[in-house]
């Protein structure tokens, strides 16, 4: 097999500083880009794109969110008026459920799938199962682009149809199976229903859903000695992927050379301490389609040092669950973002949760805090009390909890009710 540690091209092994240096370097040229898009003109209106030129000044900048989009693209088809090169001069327009419609560009490898193939150890020559839908969303394509970037023959299987999948996998060899975990396992386990050699099968990338560990030991055990997972997104491609040193599987995901990733507060723009969990936000560097600070609604942490694989760049720790925590409480929306307002107007909070208690219909909501000096606790219970009142519209209560009580799993509401 080959050396999954071999990285596609030096930028994936430079100097963290360096790249940190052309990231901040490309970000006002972006910024301004972007700007002559009708749609992130009215985002990023009085923003001097000049002086946007390092992370203090990105975050000063709004975060627009997936959830965001559907809103953004009725108001002006069919992309929100959010890319930079018109739809008719797109290779293709693609439609998810929402609808959300997402561009692809001319561009090789448009979505910077190359990289979370080499890391399976893919090169040129190499067969690939695509097992990816080819129905109106992006990911087949995805695919389609980063073997053709590594000189890879694409079998476009799709989804289903296992017994053809079998049937292709036997008489085409390919190396690789790219698509869902859960659909590998449905494909092995036909081939062995058929008795059908299918050991060529040597490598898989999947993605799209979670790979539990016991999942992918039985992939492993039955015969796919590589299985890594990536992660992306419709709108972005790309956005972290695992890799494997000396047979084992790294921690983390590797951030793309494309991205600025930020983790903020859920519910914010407020990029949170190294380590702690939040909503993924990415700044994408794509010409047809520049995304600032894109909030994915998905939950992560940048883990801390470099990855054994020798690839340099910031590491998080997969995908942790979603950020969108809104909670209905006594027939009312509550959102993160006021949970946010709440501890914006009391600065003595070090950090906060929303913990929705009781029984339907008797709706118990209490605001866990931490405070950044126990002294501060004289006299605030009231005073926040109010603020939930005039934030939310409801009434809530207060418990002051000690330094670090609170978990680490970017939560700011949790819905603790018994819905027996």
């Amino acid at each position: 097999m080959s050396d999954p540690t071999d990285p596609l091209d030096p930028l994936e092994t430079r100097d963290p500083q360096q790249r940190e240096e052309a990231l901040m370097r490309a970000l006002p040229a972006l910024v301004a880009r972007a700007q002559a898009a009708p749609g992130w003109a009215r985002i990023l209106r009085d923003i001097d794109a000049a002086a946007v030129t390092g992370r203090a000044a990105l975050a000063r900048l709004p975060v627009t969110r997936k959830s965001d989009l559907h809103a953004l693209q009725q108001a002006e088809p069919p992309f929100g008026g959010l890319t930079t090169t018109p739809a008719r001069r797109l290779r293709h327009l693609f439609m998810s459920p929402g609808p959300i419609f997402d561009p692809e560009g001319s561009a090789q490898d448009w979505w910077r799938f190359a990289r979370p193939m080499r890391a399976i150890g893919l090169r040129a020559g190499h067969v690939v199962q695509n097992c990816f839908s080819y129905h109106f969303t992006p990911a087949a394509f995805m695919a389609e682009g980063g073997a053709a970037s590594l000189g890879c023959p694409v079998i476009p299987a799709g989804i289903g149809q296992t017994e053809m999948q079998v049937q292709a996998m036997a008489a085409l060899k390919p190396d690789a199976y790219v698509g869902t975990p859960s659909f590998l396992k449905i494909i092995i386990e036909k081939a062995q229903e058929m008795g059908a050699d299918i050991r060529s099968l040597q490598r898989a990338l999947v993605g799209a859903e979670a790979l539990p560990p016991s999942l992918r030991a039985w992939l492993q055990d039955n015969g796919v000695r590589r299985v890594l997972q990536m992660y992306g997104s419709a709108d972005i491609g790309n956005i972290a992927y695992e890799t494997e040193s000396d047979g084992a599987v790294n921690p983390g995901m590797v951030m793309d050379e494309d991205l600025i990733l930020e983790i903020v507060r859920p519910g914010t723009g407020d990029p949170v301490p190294e380590g702690e969990v939040g909503e993924v936000v990415v700044t994408s560097f794509n010409p047809d389609y520049p995304l600032i600070r894109f909030g994915t609604g998905d939950l992560s942490a940048v883990l801390p040092g470099r990855s054994p694989c020798g690839r340099t760049n910031v590491r998080i720790r997969g995908w942790m669950g979603r950020a969108d925590q809104t909670t209905k409480v006594r027939g009312m929306f509550v959102h993160p973002s006021q949970v946010a307002e709440v501890v914006r107007r009391h600065p003595e909070i070090a950090k906060a949760r929303l913990v929705v208690s009781g029984e339907m219909a008797n709706d118990v909501m209490t605001l866990h805090c931490e405070l950044a000096s126990p002294s501060s606790e004289a006299g605030m219970e009231a005073a926040l009390v109010d603020t939930m009142r005039d934030v939310t519209k409801l009434r809530g209560e207060v418990r002051f909890v000690g330094k670090g009580e609170l978990p680490n799993d970017g939560k700011v509401i949790e819905d603790a009710r018994s819905y027996k």
